[in-house]
């Protein structure tokens, strides 16, 4: 057994302003716990100083490590190198902009000790809360639409959301999940989760995300019952590129199986 119980890996783009705030909570946070911890920060050839910070604060975050790539090859690909380059006997991946607090880590414990070797968060499931909530677009069009599209193709019709940002394994299930991994970009984490479905491991998704993010596009313009939504110039092209590049994607984790 691995002698790190928590292993957290944060993939990182152009995160030199808001890794700092991050790592400070995530640091708090462990630095209470009474288990051994790392946390790797996987920066994926960032333009800007998130390495160089990431440097800075090596000193006052404890068990902070970094794995820098020069080059950009896409946050599935740093997530999958992050989760083989850890050494817990769990490991999580969380985002940058720790949208979903640390300490949800909290719910997924029981649950892995039910037996369950992959532990999820969900905004989908009942009793989940968003502050604030998703925007009208974000959450039909490229939330939910992305979701049938995902169940239709691929299946996975038991996990609600296949794309918060927050996911937990077992180092068995990331071991022998993530060296089968092929996609570097969109849509990676429906990939894992159709790798370990096959695998046979056992997936649960936990409500109570609290995620303190503000998404979507403002200015739509578009008759909705009577009333009208400003959008920018072009906007009905981009869904319709978006949507077919995702129907590519999911055709193509289909036939890795």
């Amino acid at each position: 057994m691995s002698e790190i119980h928590l292993s957290v890996i944060i993939p990182a783009y152009n995160e030199e302003k808001r890794l700092p705030k991050t790592l400070e909570e995530i640091d708090k946070y462990l630095s209470k716990q009474n288990y051994d911890y790392e946390i790797l920060v996987v920066n994926d050839g960032s333009k800007d100083k998130t390495a160089e910070v990431v440097r800075c604060l090596t000193p006052g975050v404890k068990h902070l490590r970094l794995i820098d790539n020069k080059e950009n090859h896409g946050k599935g690909y740093v997530v999958r190198q992050g989760m083989l380059e850890a050494k817990g006997e769990y490991r999580i991946f969380t985002d940058a902009d720790n949208s979903t607090s640390i300490d949800q880590i909290e719910k997924m414990w029981p649950e892995f000790k039910q037996g369950y070797d992959i532990v999820i968060g969900s905004r989908d499931v009942k009793g989940a809360v968003l502050n604030p909530p998703q925007s009208w677009l974000r959450n039909v069009i490229l939330g939910e639409g992305f979701k049938l599209i995902r169940k239709i193709i691929i299946g996975l019709w038991e996990i609600e959301d296949s794309q918060c940002g927050f996911k937990g394994f077992t180092d068995r299930a990331a071991n022998e999940i993530f060296p089968r991994c092929k996609i570097n970009r969109f849509a990676f984490d429906p990939e894992i989760l159709v790798i370990a479905k096959k695998l046979g491991y056992k997936i649960y998704d936990f409500w109570g995300i609290d995620e303190k993010k503000f998404f979507g596009v403002t200015n739509f313009k578009r008759g909705f019952r009577g009333k009208e939504i400003e959008y920018p110039l072009g906007i009905d092209i981009i869904f319709n590129n978006i949507w077919y590049q995702v129907y590519k994607i999911m055709r193509k984790i289909k036939r890795i199986f």
